[in-house]
C-alpha cells in the first residue's frame, strides 16, 4: 500500500510558499486587529462618551457570562486583576454594573450588568450585528458559516491567548550600509 503523501508530493507547497501564506495570514490578522480596535473604542463611546474599550470588552464578557468574579473577569481577557478593578469601578460609578454578594462564598463578590447597562449593551451589540449584516449580507451563506468556522478554528488554537516558549532570535548590530 502506498503512503498517499509520498505519492502526491506536489500537495505539499514549498517552503518559501508556506512562509508567503502566513505572512499574508498575518498581515491580514493585523490589519483586522486594528480595525477591531477601531470599532470598539466606537462602541464604547456609544455606551457612554468616557469608556475606553477595554471597559467596552469587560461589559461583553460580562454580558455573555452572567454575575462573575472579578478574578474570573481577569482571566478571561487576559489581563491583571487592578486593570480590571479600575475598569469595573468606572463602570459602576455610571451605572452599567453592580456588585453583589456571591450566593457560593459570601466573601467575594459578582459583577453583573444593571438594567441599564443590559439597554445599552442591547442596542449597542444590535447596531453591531447590523454592521455585519450589511458588510457581509451579499456574501454566499456558506462562505459566512465557512469563514465563522475558520476564525473558530483560529480561535481555538490561540487558546488563552497566551504565548509559550516564545524567544526573539538574537541579532547583531545593525548594518550602516
Amino acid at each position: 500500500m502506498s503512503n498517499p503523501l509520498q505519492s502526491a508530493p506536489d500537495t505539499v507547497p514549498p517552503g518559501d510558499a508556506v512562509d508567503d501564506a502566513l505572512q499574508q495570514v498575518e498581515h491580514q490578522l493585523s490589519l483586522l486587529w486594528r480595525r477591531a480596535r477601531s470599532i470598539s473604542h466606537q462602541l464604547s463611546r456609544q455606551v457612554h462618551p468616557d469608556m475606553e474599550p477595554a471597559a467596552y470588552g469587560l461589559l461583553t464578557v460580562i454580558r455573555r457570562e452572567g454575575p462573575i468574579r472579578l478574578t474570573e473577569l481577569a482571566t478571561c481577557i487576559g489581563v491583571g486583576k487592578p486593570s480590571v478593578s479600575r475598569q469595573i469601578a468606572f463602570l459602576e460609578s455610571i451605572g452599567l454594573v453592580y456588585k453583589e454578594a456571591d450566593p457560593q462564598d459570601g466573601r467575594a463578590q459578582s459583577i453583573r450588568l444593571t438594567d441599564k447597562g443590559e439597554e445599552k449593551m442591547h442596542q449597542v451589540q444590535d447596531a453591531r450585528r447590523q454592521v455585519f449584516r450589511e458588510r457581509l449580507g451579499e456574501w454566499p451563506l456558506e462562505d459566512v458559516q465557512t469563514l465563522a468556522d475558520y476564525m473558530g478554528r483560529l480561535n481555538a488554537i490561540y487558546g488563552d491567548g497566551v504565548l509559550k516558549d516564545v524567544t526573539l532570535k538574537e541579532t547583531g548590530p545593525a548594518d550602516p550600509a
